[in-house]
């Protein structure tokens, strides 16, 4: 809160409306604030992340078991074709409490998932026990395999195969291709990678699928200006994008309660007793890196 002279409560009515889905411009005009001083309070509030990610994977209750996968797209600056766009936006998110993993942007390429699983594999190593299930993108169970695999000495001849973690799960579903031919071929549920012998199969068919991170997608195209299709140009640039999804970020894990769970995400996912207010996660001090 250094540096601050506007009062707490008004500061705490302008982020409520931000993460309601009150455009940038529209905030200063409504609250009457200088488009430098909104921006100044998002950078600090914005800053406050690393801590609570932090935090959240060096909890040693957390237990993240069912993790949804998917993604999401928006326009920056220009019209661009989609292959070149850095809207996309990587969602992985814990089912049972809607904890948020992972929530970034910029182009659909490896570096934008690679960043996203690197993550959730921090997350593997402190639970164990975890599936990842996608709808249709190979990407995620290719790239989890090389951030966390294992080699299986099973006594055979020849160079012993690569496996994910024990306990490590990835289920692909496929929505199929409008070829016949191609719908006969694929199955609808697939294991994309070789998984441990020792990792209990627990998962179901009908467990499946990403229906919660498709039902947030919806949700944040409401409550995220950027994403709304009403103008070309949907966000300006990617740095000011991933600063709404940062604070959108905190607010959703550890500030408001869920409508579904009604709970706070961190909380009924173990890593906090009770969830933080607005003024709370203004008065936690931003890391300082030596």
């Amino acid at each position: 809160m250094a540096g601050l002279k506007k009062p707490i409560s008004l500061i705490v009515g302008v982020f409520k409306a931000r993460t309601d889905g009150l455009s940038f411009n529209s905030t200063c005009r409504v609250f009457n604030i200088a488009k430098n001083t909104l921006l100044d309070w998002e950078r600090k509030f914005q800053d406050i992340k690393p801590t609570l990610l932090m935090y959240s994977i060096l909890n040693t209750f957390i237990s993240s078991k069912i993790i949804e996968g998917d993604e999401l797209y928006t326009k920056i600056e220009k019209n661009v074709p989609v292959e070149e766009c850095q809207g996309w936006t990587i969602l992985l998110m814990e089912r049972a409490s809607r904890f948020i993993w992972a929530l970034g942007c910029g182009k659909k390429d490896r570096t934008l998932f690679y960043n996203a699983l690197q993550l959730l594999g921090d997350v593997i190593k402190r639970t164990g026990d975890v599936t990842l299930v996608t709808d249709g993108e190979r990407r995620y169970g290719n790239i989890l395999f090389e951030i966390c695999h294992d080699v299986v000495h099973n006594g055979k001849r020849g160079r012993p195969p690569k496996v994910l973690l024990k306990g490590l799960k990835v289920r692909l579903k496929n929505k199929g291709d409008r070829s016949s031919k191609k719908k006969l071929a694929r199955e609808k549920y697939e294991t994309p990678q070789n998984e441990h012998p020792q990792t209990i199969q627990n998962i179901s068919n009908s467990d499946i699928h990403a229906n919660h991170a498709e039902a947030f997608n919806s949700s944040i195209r409401r409550k995220n200006s950027a994403y709304r299709r009403k103008t070309n140009t949907y966000a300006k640039s990617t740095t000011g994008l991933q600063r709404t999804l940062d604070i959108y970020w905190i607010a959703h894990n550890f500030i408001v309660e869920h409508f579904t769970t009604k709970q706070v995400p961190a909380v009924a996912l173990g890593i906090l007793k009770e969830g933080l207010s607005w003024v709370k996660v203004f008065q936690i001090r931003k890391p300082y890196i030596i």
